[in-house]
């Protein structure tokens, strides 16, 4: 629904089991994949008055959550049934529908539920033919830690170890599996998981969408009348989200074991490719499960005894269109594997056959000594000793189901039953107080928890066990963290000395009072709605506030909205499809970086992470806006040394930082070396903005000089930059006013020499930041992809760069001319820190006899250097024929304006004549009129750029300030009057020209 409200366009399309994918850069170019389902849920559909969502008519082709059971549930269950290990796997970025499709909401089961009720009907069905036990366990793996759901004691540090053994192969050591004889226990048992997630989603600073759930029901039948006992499991795997992340090492990050996050992913796509390399007769293949833990325990299910299923998830949206294609292409990879799937036979029910084998066998000694006579007392006793055994232990084996069962029952009396008055007591608080709902970024794991505020002051915070004290748990989150005040059915939140709340998107630190449905932010991102008195209530929908309304409103309060990102069309039309997704990933990141920011501050590592849109004020060299993207700014406040990361380096590093916070709330050592240390990198140059100065007035040969403001990222002003542009001679000497051109085109098949001068900075604000800092400006010109780099000045925050660079065209091209003509020069200003490595211009390239640098010809890339060499001394005698045309061209040149010269002289009769020479002297004097006006402009633009340059000290007292202002006043005048000279000198040629050619045609 986001994507649809911001204008996203749908690139899925479906047509029976095919699914094809659109290309929203080539709308010509589609994929299609054919799969053995293909379900279409993103339109079609309305609710029922039940609230599940069905098919809105007949013929549409919805598919609701009893279509996908009826196609893929019933399957699984009847394979159960039939004592094969089943498995259920779903796949696909995060919001695509996984968790919906694999467990549901509402009204709108999924497949999990489902699939439990169904067992447990079918039992019932076929109780009198046969006696069925069934377990079950939940556990999440998370940055490859597992984490029993089910436990109720606290788990070590590590999470539980996973072990393996030759008959069952890989096994979570110490995992609770709970005996279940209906579906309600299971319904109850997932519910204390999916809270137990929840909970330690918020302790761990863990993020739901990069976890993997597991559940798995064991499944043991046991047919009296046939002496046969079947055993099967039933895994159901919601896989994390699959968003494309950028590997660690393409973004050049050094620490690349902080991707353990996706390591789970990365095997499985990596187990799948293998296994569908063998399907297609490729031999000799390693299977990597043991990489990761996910793989070891679906061992079975990938690529051994299991019927598998696999459901990939996909969003329609044209934003996600590489994450929607990557899916597809996992997908196609699976369903090439071929799985050999065996009915099990319990290892229990074999030994019991055995040991019911060996007893026969004791008893048929017994009777022979009793027959022969033979009988002696000693061998007797020694035989009933061990037909004893036999049988205690073939009792023992039979009752153990009993007393697992028995055990579970009692855990349900004390876990359950005793809850069973707070169920209705929790529905009258809620139907008696205000209360605050917990939000989360997985929807499954919303609303879990309900914190009432009832009559009186409540603490919130860390506090346990104190009286009127509410505990919740999370990072920022302090002993006393805000005080509730629920008085005359008024609630009032209050937050204590420097505690983080945030209401509505707006900090708040003085009391304020609560109204229905006001978003509540603890902490770093502790994130809950409020829900006011039941007379306060109305029938709005909830589900709206859910955790991207909370970061987008908290980014709006913050000035960040899609309209800040730049132009979005017509008012009405649909939103830039770029811009909406650096908008998803602003707010999907800025929840990380405060979390970053809080770990920082708790682990006082003095290190701050700000979130910025990377070219959000930025053009390239034609003035187009250049693609935006999220990075993130960190600064070490006491070096005040600055790194600039981008979005997968900083998620990479997160991860990591997690690992570190976590390692000092379990007791452990935090410090790591530099070659460790997340916070820390290698320093490098830092891009600190971008000026522009256009080059049309080069392909006039006309001498330009500019003060150009450096613009940042955010669109701020960095520093100001003073620069000319310098048409010249081969030799280095600046051209006169007597070789403007008025065509451009006349430079065309001729060489063409210019200067670039960058002279000076003023008032950089990097170097104001800290004196200890260095500037380098860097820029490219036309195709050349190599950039110059002035010297590195440090120290000064008025550097003196002087750095000049005489450019050579051999040839000028119509392509080269269009360049002068339509782009700008982008100078690219850098900010040097101590100890790390300043930019060095461009090498190997050609140079002419004089030192110029050549461009726009195909000699200025040479391959390697002997061509580089040979191509050096081709030139060599090239330029020399170039220099003899450029002689021969000057020469007729000349040969011209003496031929034109002549002409005028002439005294003819015939008025064609007398008119061509009035407009050639006209043109002559008009061109020179102009050139007048350029130079005169020259210096109006030396006294704006003293103007701009001319600012008050920052130490002026009042007197100072009045002698500013009154020097500003008088440069402001004498502006204006220069300027008003050299017009008024432009119209009085113009008019002595036009009064020139009047007298001499005769014409008034």
């Amino acid at each position: 629904q986001r994507e649809r409200d911001a204008g996203s366009k749908c690139i899925i399309s479906m047509s029976g089991n095919t699914t094809t994918v659109q290309d929203p850069r080539s709308p010509q170019s589609r994929r299609s994949f054919s799969f053995d389902h293909a379900y279409w849920s993103h339109s079609g559909f309305a609710r029922d008055q039940q609230g599940r969502f069905v098919p809105e008519e007949p013929s549409s082709h919805y598919a609701d959550q009893s279509t996908v059971y009826s196609d893929l549930g019933q399957g699984i269950l009847e394979n159960a049934l039939q004592g094969y290990n089943a498995t259920l796997l779903a796949y696909g970025q995060t919001g695509s529908g996984k968790s919906y499709t694999m467990v549901g909401q509402g009204a709108n089961r999924g497949l999990v539920p489902a699939i439990c009720e169904g067992l447990f009907q079918a039992m019932r069905q076929s109780q009198d033919s046969r006696q069925c036990q069934v377990f079950f366990s939940m556990l999440e793996i998370y940055n490859e830690q597992v984490m029993d759901l089910l436990c109720k004691s606290k788990m070590a540090a590590g999470g539980l170890k996973v072990r393996e053994e030759q008959q069952r192969g890989f096994y979570v050591e110490g995992l609770r599996t709970v005996p279940c004889e209906s579906y309600a226990q299971i319904e109850q048992l997932m519910e204390q998981g999916t809270r137990s997630r929840t909970t330690a989603s918020t302790n761990t600073n863990s993020c739901s969408s990069r976890s993997h759930m597991l559940l798995t029901v064991q499944l043991k039948q046991i047919f009296s009348k046939e002496n046969i006992t079947k055993q099967s499991n039933i895994n159901l795997v919601d896989l994390a989200g699959s968003e494309r992340q950028r590997t660690a090492g393409s973004e050049g990050d050094r620490l690349k074991e902080g991707m353990a996050i996706n390591l789970s992913l990365t095997t499985l796509g990596n187990v799948i490719s293998s296994l569908a390399d063998v399907a297609l007769g490729k031999k000799a293949i390693h299977i990597p499960y043991r990489d990761s833990i996910l793989t070891k325990l679906l061992q079975s299910a990938l690529g051994g005894n299991s019927r598998t299923v696999m459901i990939a998830a996909l969003s329609p949206a044209d934003i996600c269109y590489e994450e929607t294609l990557s899916t597809l292409r996992f997908a196609e990879r699976a369903k090439r594997i071929q799985n050999k799937a065996v009915v099990n036979e319990s290892p229990t029910e074999r030994l019991i056959k055995e040991l019911k084998s060996e007893s026969a066998k004791l008893l048929l000694r017994l009777s022979k000594l009793g027959q022969d006579g033979r009988r002696t007392e000693d061998e007797t006793k020694e035989l009933r000793l061990l037909l004893t055994q036999n049988e205690l232990q073939i009792q023992a084996i039979q009752t153990l189901w009993q007393q697992h069962l028995q055990e579970a029952l009692q855990d349900w009396e004390l876990q359950y039953k005793c809850r069973s008055p707070c169920v209705p007591q929790e529905r009258r608080m809620m139907q008696t107080y205000p209360y605050i709902l917990n939000i989360n970024e997985d929807p499954q794991l919303s609303g879990v928890v309900k914190l009432f505020i009832q009559d009186g002051e409540w603490e919130i915070g860390l506090l346990d066990g104190t009286p009127n004290v509410i505990t919740i748990k999370g990072l920022g989150i302090q002993e006393k963290h805000a005080t509730f005040t629920n008085t005359a059915r008024r609630v009032n939140i209050t937050p204590r000395s420097e505690a983080k709340v945030i209401v509505n998107g707006a900090p708040i630190s003085n009391r304020t009072e609560l109204r229905h449905l006001d978003r509540l932010i603890l902490g770093s991102n502790s994130t809950y709605l409020y829900i006011g008195f039941p007379s306060d209530r109305s029938d709005e929908d909830w589900s709206r506030y859910d955790y991207d309304y909370f970061q987008s409103e908290l980014a709006e309060a913050e000035g960040f909205h899609l309209g800040k990102l730049g132009e979005t069309g017509a008012a009405d039309g649909p939103v830039n499809p770029s811009l909406l997704a650096v908008f998803h990933d602003y707010i999907k990141v800025m929840p990380m970086v405060a979390e970053a920011n809080q770990i920082s501050q708790e682990l006082n590592r003095g290190v701050e992470f700000k979130l910025e849109i990377k070219n959000l004020a930025m053009s390239d060299s034609k003035g187009h806006d250049l693609e935006k993207e999220i990075v993130i700014k960190v600064t070490l406040r006491e070096t005040k040394q600055v790194w600039v990361w981008s979005k997968a380096k900083f998620v990479n590093r997160k991860f990591l930082m997690e690992e570190l916070y976590q390692q000092q709330a379990e007791g452990g050592a935090v410090n790591v070396g530099p070659d460790r240390d997340p916070f820390w990198d290698p320093l490098e140059p830092v891009h600190l903005g971008c000026a522009h100065i256009w080059l049309q007035s080069l392909a006039f040969r006309i001498r330009l000089e500019e003060q150009l403001e450096v613009l940042g990222s955010q669109g701020g002003e960095e520093a100001l930059l003073q620069v000319e542009l310098i048409p010249c001679s081969r030799d280095g000497q600046a051209l006169g006013e007597d070789d403007i051109m008025i065509d451009p085109t006349e430079l065309l098949g001729r060489r063409f020499d210019f200067q670039i001068h960058v002279a000076r900075c003023f008032g950089v604000r990097w170097l104001k930041e800290a004196r200890e800092r260095g500037v380098q400006v860097g820029f490219s010109v036309f195709t050349n992809p190599q950039p110059f780099y002035t010297a590195p000045v440090w120290h000064n925050v008025n550097p003196v760069l002087e750095h000049k660079v005489q450019v050579t065209v051999p040839s000028v091209s119509q392509d080269f001319l269009n360049y002068l003509q339509t782009n700008a020069l982008v100078l690219e200003l850098w900010g040097l820190q101590e100890g790390c490595t300043e930019k060095t211009s461009l090498e190997n390239v050609l140079v002419t006899e004089e030192g110029s640098f050549i461009i726009d010809d195909a000699r200025t890339s040479p391959s390697s250097n002997a061509e580089g060499t040979e191509s050096q001394l081709l030139y060599c005698k090239l330029s020399k024929l170039e220099e003899e045309l450029e002689g021969l061209r000057n020469i007729n040149e000349t040969l011209r304006k003496e031929n034109t010269l002549l002409k005028e002289q002439q005294n003819t009769k015939k008025a064609t004549e007398r008119r061509g020479s009035l407009r050639t002297s006209c043109d002559a004097e008009f061109a020179r009129a102009l050139k007048v006006f350029y130079q005169s402009m020259n210096a109006v633009r030396g006294q704006l750029q003293r103007l701009r340059q001319h600012r008050p000290g920052d130490e002026d007292d009042l007197p100072g300030l009045q002698g500013f202002l009154e020097e500003q006043g008088r440069m402001l005048r004498a502006f204006g009057e220069q300027l008003e000279g050299c017009v008024t000198k432009l119209k009085q040629d113009v008019a002595a020209i036009v009064r020139r050619k009047r007298e001499r045609s005769g014409v008034w």
